[in-house]
Parts: C-alpha cells; sequence; structure tokens
C-alpha cells in the first residue's frame, strides 16, 4: 500500500493548491501538520515531518511544496528514517533576496546528498529560486532535475490548482502507471 504525506511550504497550501487536491483525493495521502504556518522554524517542522514519517506503517513518499522542501532536506541531512521517494517541487532559495524573512531559520540549505530517490520540479521563471540554484541543489541532493518551464512558483497564484503533469511525475518517480496511483 502507497503512503504519501504531503509536506506543504509557507502559509501551507491552500484550499485549490494541487497539493490539497491531492490530499483530498488520494485515500493514501496526508498532510504534515506544521505547528505554525506563518511562522516556520526548521527545528518545528523538522520535528513534525519525522514524527509524521515514524507515524508511517511503510515508508512514505514526501510531496513537498518551496519550504516543505527546505523542510525535507533539512530532516533528512543528519540521517532520517526511511521514505521510498520524495518529490521536490519549487525549492525555494534561502540565499534569494525574495526568500521570505519569516522562514530564515531554513538557512543554509544541506548540500547533502538524500538517502532516497527525489525529483526536483524547478520553474523557469521561479520568484523565490533561479533555475541555476534549482539545478545546484538537484545536483547536490543527487535529484533528478525536471525544468517544468515557466510555471512561477507552481502554486495557486501562478495559475496551478490540478496539476496532471505534476501526477504523472510523481507517478514516475515512484515507477507506478498514474491510473494506478490517482484513481478517478
Amino acid at each position: 500500500m502507497l503512503s504519501l504525506l504531503i509536506v506543504p511550504g509557507y502559509s501551507g497550501s491552500g484550499p485549490r493548491h494541487w497539493q490539497t487536491l491531492w490530499e483530498q483525493r488520494l485515500s493514501f495521502a496526508r498532510r504534515v501538520e506544521m505547528p505554525d504556518w506563518d511562522h516556520p522554524d526548521r527545528r518545528a517542522w523538522v520535528e513534525a515531518l519525522d514524527r509524521a514519517v515514524a507515524a508511517s506503517a511503510e515508508p512514505p513518499v514526501l510531496v513537498a511544496h518551496s519550504c516543505g522542501v527546505s523542510t525535507v532536506v533539512h530532516w533528512a541531512a543528519p540521517g532520517a528514517r526511511p521514505v521510498r521517494a520524495a518529490l521536490l517541487v519549487a525549492p525555494a532559495d534561502t540565499e534569494s533576496p525574495s526568500y521570505p524573512r519569516e522562514a530564515s531559520t531554513f538557512h543554509p540549505l544541506p548540500g547533502v546528498r538524500l538517502p532516497f530517490p527525489s525529483m526536483v520540479v524547478a520553474s523557469a521563471n521561479d520568484p523565490y529560486c533561479t533555475p541555476e540554484r534549482a539545478e545546484a541543489f538537484a545536483r547536490a541532493w543527487g535529484s533528478r532535475l525536471i525544468h517544468a518551464g515557466p510555471c512561477g512558483h507552481i502554486n495557486v497564484d501562478a495559475g496551478f490548482g490540478p496539476w496532471p503533469e505534476g501526477e504523472r511525475l510523481l507517478a514516475a518517480l515512484i515507477g507506478e502507471p498514474v491510473s494506478r496511483v490517482f484513481r478517478a
């Protein structure tokens, strides 16, 4: 049985965000609840992720967005519980001038190879991460890099509610047909 942990970023993922839609659609998906969505604290968020992974009956697949990606890489860096894979969407560069000050505890991002298969999905015009930085992150983390084109921050503001391409990427990452993962 597949277990999916949704790891939203700063301010959480609202009701129309693709992560929320996946959580609602997939019976095996659950959101990692953070102590304070609007004042992210690295230690508290990493601890919340660790508790969620520990509570999973089997190694889960992590689906992270933005500051959620930062949470995953900080959690995995010192050695982590087993996970099946991680889909890391729109990483936020903590060195970017546009990076939210409220999330400064995530700086710097670890440059350590992740101990599980992972895929970084990056946009050509993400206001929080340049394509070059996304490429450097993917290389450091040992992740497959997917250039998604000019997609902004791959969130609702950028026009992403349902995200069929994301569904295909997740299915490819875990080696399952889309129809099996996202049953209609």
